[in-house]
């Protein structure tokens, strides 16, 4: 092999080495170095480990020197990832429904070793496993990448989609006849992966969820100029169909306890305004859509909060309180 070649050989590898098997608390030795290019076949001594550490370091790629009692020790602390944000995509995958058992513990095998073989072991031995309902859609990263592809493209997609019943069987909407949309953006939502899409046709937006699709392919067809502009607006969209979807947008005001200011929060983001209302209560106006989902999640906090303005949402407050009381 040609010495060039071979010299380029050897500072990926010590990179590697580095990156993979040295931090602060484990740096390696210079013989340890050497040990694992012999076992390539290539020449080292302590000269050639430290003229290579400096290349490494007029190359950008920082190597820090400290000492192992009366020997030099060599490390790299310069990741892509620190342990901590690691340790937080690793449970954004454990938490994440749409990814199966099996693929979920691939995931945390590849997060892990992008800090190096001792944070990969701290990182898998403090794994708990609080999310048993992962699904069991396993075309879902062909679907990802699909839609990926047709986003970029700015093509049309086609694909089946059904539901599960109570026998656990797939039934497929539209009596198993292809959907074909015009996709927006890919959404996340609380565990969920969702396909955000505007039909012409019927001029409007849908979401579907991803693990519910099937056959996913994009088609040779341009989408629509109306589905190019919705993806710049596709945050105000989100806040408002994943949050409280299914019905009239309004503007509304909030009376709660003080103690759920928190949860108000939470639902409309810290930026709202928010003013004191007697003792321990305070009002926000905020824009929902009214539909079951945001009455649910108001109704969940009982006479903890209520709707106190305009009139009409106010009546409709009342209808579902009595109808529940009905039913």
């Amino acid at each position: 092999m040609a010495l060039k070649n071979w010299q380029k050989i050897k500072l990926v590898l010590l990179v590697e080495l580095l990156r993979q098997e040295s931090d602060e608390q484990h740096p390696l030795t210079t013989e340890q170095i050497c040990d694992y290019m012999v076992h390539y076949d290539i020449p080292c001594d302590r000269r050639i480990v430290s003229k290579d550490v400096s290349t490494l370091n007029d190359l950008g790629i920082e190597v820090l020197v400290t000492r192992i009692g009366k020997k030099k020790g060599y490390y790299v602390e310069d990741r892509s990832f620190s342990t901590p944000e690691l340790k937080i995509l690793i449970d954004a995958v454990q938490a994440a429904n749409f990814i199966t058992e099996k693929k979920t513990d691939e995931l945390i095998d590849k997060l892990a070793s992008l800090g190096g073989s001792h944070s990969a072991e701290i990182l898998k031995s403090n794994l708990v496993c609080f999310n048993t309902r992962k699904h069991s859609n396993k075309s879902i990263y062909y679907n990802v990448g699909a839609l990926e592809d047709a986003l970029q493209r700015n093509k049309k997609v086609i694909f089946l989609y059904y539901d599960i019943d109570i026998n656990h069987e797939k039934n497929y909407r539209r009596d198993g006849h292809h959907y074909v949309v015009e996709p927006v953006a890919l959404v996340y939502n609380e565990d969920n992966y969702y396909l955000v899409a505007y039909s012409s046709r019927h001029d409007n937006t849908a979401n579907y969820r991803v693990d519910r699709m099937e056959h996913v392919d994009f088609i040779d067809e341009d989408i629509s100029e109306k589905a190019v502009d919705l993806r710049s607006a596709v945050s105000e969209y989100t806040d408002q169909a994943f949050k409280m979807y299914g019905g009239p947008k309004q503007t509304v005001t909030l009376e709660f306890d003080s103690r759920l200011i928190g949860a108000v929060y939470d639902r409309f983001g810290e930026k709202i305004s928010m003013t004191p209302s007697g003792e321990d209560k305070a009002v926000a106006t905020v824009e929902v859509q009214l539909s079951p989902t945001f009455w649910g999640w108001l109704f969940q906090f009982g006479k903890q909060m209520r709707v106190i303005a305009p009139d009409a949402a106010v009546q409709e407050q009342r209808k579902r309180i009595q109808e529940l009381m009905e039913y």
